[in-house]
């Protein structure tokens, strides 16, 4: 009878640290110092596990709550991760996007990311007055409203809100499968115009739990009217980013 071994733990990382006990800089500080550059370098690939500060504690003969602020420096920083039932580990790269008229679909794999959508939400209501305003159909139109989850190389980045023309809306299936933009290419529609504002918030319970964030973390926000070149407004989006994992980038031109 032939038995497979189970796959080998993943290597745990010790850094290397000479402590200068003389010195007035902290030695959370020095500690947390060796880790960052060991980050920056490279030397640490994203989801390298960290030794636990119990484990740092005693093998670099300083208190628990130093190796503690050590590493929690870092989280602060959105360098390190703390994982439930896993420890601490090296956070993903941070994903830079451009403010254009593109899907974060799209744009993840542009860029080598794995994407991959949950559609939490997707259902066909009647639209309200102010929804029916924004998209410029009548009250009591049909809409459907859509609420997913996407993920970046199995990391959750964004919660997206969605309220869509119904005539026009992809299915469940072609939104969990593919961006929001390329479901409505497929159909044939063209997007020409966006109206957008970015602003930044605290997280909800449930929006920081969905998100795997601390309580109250900060969060990005993003709304966005979607015109397509019929003048047609085919949507509207309210989404909301891990600050700790992603940014959006302008280009400012003086006059």
């Amino acid at each position: 009878m032939t038995t497979t071994s189970a796959p080998p733990p993943a290597e745990i990382y010790r850094p290397v640290v000479h402590l200068d006990r003389s010195s007035p800089v902290p030695l959370y500080h020095q500690i947390a110092t060796v880790l960052q550059a060991a980050i920056v370098s490279g030397e640490l690939p994203p989801h390298t596990r960290i030794e636990n500060e119990l484990a740092m504690a005693d093998r670099l003969q300083v208190s628990r709550p130093t190796a503690r602020r050590a590493l929690h420096e870092l989280v602060d920083k959105g360098m390190l991760v703390r994982k439930r039932g896993v420890g601490t580990e090296v956070a993903p790269e941070i994903i830079r996007r451009a403010v254009e008229l593109t899907s974060l679909h799209d744009d993840l794999a542009a860029v080598g990311r794995t994407p991959r959508t949950e559609v939490l939400e997707y259902e066909t209501r009647p639209a309200s007055e102010e929804v029916a305003q924004r998209l410029g159909i009548s009250p009591g139109d049909d809409v459907v409203h859509v609420r997913r989850l996407r993920f970046a190389d199995g990391e959750p980045l964004a919660l997206m809100t969605n309220v869509i023309r119904a005539e026009l809306a992809p299915s469940r299936e072609d939104l969990e499968r593919d961006g929001l933009y390329a479901s409505l290419r497929a159909r044939g529609v063209r997007l020409r115009l966006a109206h957008q504002t970015i602003g930044a918030r605290q997280a909800t319970a449930a929006e920081a739990r969905v998100l795997e964030e601390p309580a109250r973390a900060a969060v990005l926000t993003m709304e966005r009217i979607a015109i397509a070149d019929t003048d047609t407004v085919v949507e509207l989006g309210t989404h909301i980013y891990r600050a700790s994992r992603y940014t959006f980038q302008t280009s400012l031109v003086a006059r």
